[in-house]
């Protein structure tokens, strides 16, 4: 069967780890433009100040994206570049860049795929409690309001938040991402809900603010149990663990998508928490889970599960080997079967994979060329798992690979790279890897040639 006639394939970054310019035309601080200033926080002090000069080659940027054969881009706002203290005064500047960018886009036939929030969160607004402050629901709503006022004539698809567990958990519970909290759970809960609650009120502000028909959908990251054997007991195992929450560890599916799609948070969880469960006020969980109308989910690895000798389910992961990427992630291509077809199963909406990638080594070689045939090999083999799921029935509508260009990976700086297109970060000069050609194929083919050896050189 293979990929759907309408299926999207595309490419995906984040403004702060691509654009730059973090100081111009009126733009306010970030909480990442702020942690990237303590010492020892990022990956030999690197900054997203220059990052890729996206702001300023934006078109020499989406030119490479039409040779590539995007079909689609997800890109992401910069709240503070709209409005520079989070709330209030529109800086026009920064608005107008996601203007020309949008155009630009679809001049090149282009659908642009917009996430409101990628993790760069007004330092103006952290100051006045951020995530922890319940108003910050109303000051999301607020700038989401504005975005899609200026681009909603013609943006059609919108992703509210990436990554939950990502900002609240490494952000306000681990400290080691922005804004470097170490709170206590019922503050990291707090948080966690009032940033659902954001979610769900920007849902509704998109539909009621869209001039075209939109699609709207939510991108948390998949926690993906893979059963150890096909035998129907781990089989079992790995979807019962990937739904449960035997523990308070923010790792997990449910916590942070039954509020979305089921408009409860999950009973074993509420136990778990206990008295560190976040208030709920009437109508909050009507808000959060505003009806989507897909599922955007990240998946880069999963965990092998078994069932145990006590009958419940067990982490067989420690007992194998696999390869690893530079992230020093296992490389797990069966999560991109698995993941797919229990969160379709359980939340029955249209599937979008809206990151999988992988970090490498690349450098330029002596022809001049990039080879980074680990990439190739790597997507290649995500892809044919999510064919298969798709071939399996379930609802595979897209999948953007993580990353169009090498970019600020956060806490390891410029240390890694998950591009197909490298970026020499002191010329800004760009080059197409192979995998950009490779992949460029599979889009032309839908999938088709996703059978076909990826040893063999691509055609240029």
């Amino acid at each position: 069967m293979g990929f759907a006639k309408d299926f999207m394939w595309g490419a995906a970054a984040a403004a702060y780890q691509i654009e730059g310019a973090a100081y111009e035309d009126g733009k306010g601080l970030s909480i990442w433009d702020v942690f990237c200033r303590k010492p020892g926080a990022v990956w030999k002090g690197n900054t997203g100040n220059m990052a890729c000069d996206h702001y300023h080659r934006h078109r020499e940027d989406v030119a490479i994206m039409k040779k590539i054969g995007l079909m689609g881009y997800r890109m992401s706002i910069s709240w503070p570049r709209v409005m520079p203290a989070g709330k209030g005064k529109v800086n026009a500047k920064g608005l107008a860049f996601y203007d020309k960018l949008v155009d630009e886009l679809l001049a090149d036939s282009i659908e642009p795929y917009v996430t409101l929030f990628h993790w760069d969160y007004p330092y103006e607004l952290y100051c006045r409690g951020g995530w922890l402050n319940r108003e910050s629901s109303d000051w999301f709503a607020e700038y989401t309001k504005v975005v899609v006022d200026k681009l909603g004539d013609r943006v059609k698809n919108w992703i509210t938040l990436n990554e939950i567990q990502v900002f609240i958990g490494l952000g306000h519970l681990d400290g080691i991402h922005a804004p470097g909290l170490k709170l206590a759970m019922p503050d990291v809960l707090r948080a966690g809900h009032n940033a659902m609650l954001a979610h769900g009120k920007a849902v509704r502000m998109i539909r009621a603010m869209s001039k075209t028909k939109c699609r709207v959908g939510y991108a948390p990251v998949g926690i993906i149990k893979i059963p150890a054997t096909q035998n129907k007991a781990d089989i079992h195992a790995a979807h019962t663990a990937m739904f449960t929450m035997t523990d308070g560890h923010y790792w997990n599916n449910t916590w942070w998508m039954d509020p979305v799609f089921f408009g409860r948070y999950p009973e074993d969880g509420l136990k778990v928490y206990g008295d560190a469960a976040p208030k709920i006020e009437p109508g909050d969980m009507e808000t959060i889970s505003s009806p989507l109308d897909f599922f955007g989910v990240n998946i880069y690895l999963g965990c092998e599960t078994r069932k145990g000798k006590d009958g419940q389910p067990e982490d067989a992961s420690r007992f194998t080997g696999y390869a690893l990427t530079m992230k020093g992630w296992p490389v797990m291509e069966k999560s991109m079967y698995w993941g797919p077809k229990f969160l379709y199963e359980r939340y029955k909406k249209p599937i979008i994979i809206t990151e999988n990638g992988m970090a490498n080594t690349d450098w330029v070689s002596l022809d001049g060329k990039i080879h980074d045939p680990q990439r190739i090999d790597f997507v290649q083999r995500y892809l044919l798992e999510f064919r298969r799921a798709a071939d399996d029935g379930v609802k595979a509508a897209g999948y953007f690979l993580w990353s169009v260009m090498d970019n600020f990976e956060w806490l390891d700086g410029y240390s890694k790279r998950f591009g197909i297109v490298y970026v020499d970060y002191n010329t800004q000069q760009r080059i197409l890897k192979d995998s950009a050609y490779w992949y460029k194929k599979i889009i032309a083919s839908n999938g088709a040639t996703l059978d076909k050896d990826p040893g063999e050189r691509p055609c240029r």
